[in-house]
């Protein structure tokens, strides 16, 4: 190309209007990522359930990400009341949305192009796992929920905990046995807040490093013939990222308040009341393991009193 022709193409005005351009055309890439969809649906409800939960009976707790036997796993909501444990997993997707219950995978349908994900209840099931394993509770205390925002239409029957929109939040409310009670909760709170990895990008990274390792797509076909909570790695408990500086050491006065203490759940030895004496949970006491650090078993406080 002539000389005099580069020149006039590199002007400081063509210069400024090819970096928009490219400035544009970035962030047209970025808007149509998965990164980007995922953040806005879980955005989406975020203000859902701040706008829709009354604050005095849930409380809610976002990007959550704990740490497995193998990696970690992110779970989007947490919604902690009374009723339960809600523990919320979010879709943006459009297109219509075929799925059952039993099927390993699901299938998204835009025009005539398909494309199939793993069934979010699935996927899910990991997430409430490791919550259970962390929290020493039992099963009916946590319930799975899916939650699809964007422009998508179910064209198959879903189970109720398979929502759209603002059906998440009517889900939330339509329990109504108190099942929890508030010393219950704020063990549980605590627990989460001490398990959790530091939120930011480099916790997000791992996870995404995670999943890229270990969830590829495979070639196999779907099969329909499996539950929810098959094929799903077994999870163990995660008390041990409890972190020493969380409570203090048991005093003699302390412990011979407590009566008859229960029993370590993961080895079986005498527990003792410790005291949380920082984050939200401080000053409210528990039952700990006396075999600290070697054992991390932890138990609410009114459990032993039922």
């Amino acid at each position: 190309m002539p000389e005099f022709v580069l020149e006039s193409l590199l002007t400081p005005m063509n210069v400024r209007i090819f970096i928009g351009l490219g400035l544009v055309f970035l962030l047209g890439l970025f808007l149509k990522s998965p990164v980007f969809k995922g953040w806005v649906g879980e955005l989406f409800v975020k203000i859902l359930l701040k706008s829709q939960l009354d604050k005095g009976r849930y409380e809610v707790l976002h990007n959550v990400t704990l740490p497995a036997v193998e990696g970690t796993t992110q779970i989007d909501h947490i919604v902690l009341s009374r009723y339960g444990i809600f523990v919320i997993e979010t879709k943006n997707m459009k297109g219509w949305i075929f799925g059952s219950e039993r099927q390993s995978q699901w299938t998204q349908k835009i025009y005539k192009h398909r494309n199939r994900f793993q069934n979010p209840l699935r996927q899910n099931y990991k997430h409430t796992e490791t919550l259970r394993s962390l929290l020493e509770l039992p099963k009916e205390s946590l319930k799975s929920i899916v939650v699809f925002v964007g422009d998508s239409t179910f064209k198959t029957e879903m189970p109720p905990n398979v929502t759209f929109c603002r059906g998440c939040t009517d889900y939330i409310r339509s329990f109504h046995e108190e099942i929890l009670t508030d010393d219950t909760l704020a063990f549980v709170k605590a627990s989460i807040v001490e398990g959790r990895l530091e939120p930011g990008l480099a916790t997000n990274r791992r996870h995404v490093r995670y999943l890229r390792e270990h969830h590829a797509p495979k070639e196999s076909q779907p099969r329909e013939d499996r539950r929810p909570d098959e094929d799903e790695p077994e999870t163990h408990s995660l008390s041990s990222e409890v972190r020493e500086s969380s409570v203090q050491e048991p005093s003699e006065e302390t412990d011979s308040k407590s009566g008859e203490p229960p029993s370590c759940p993961k080895c079986g030895d005498r527990m003792i009341l410790r005291t949380a004496k920082k984050g939200a949970n401080q000053g409210n006491q528990f039952w700990g393991c006396r075999q600290y650090p070697r054992c991390r078993g932890l138990m609410p406080l009114d459990l032993q009193k039922k």
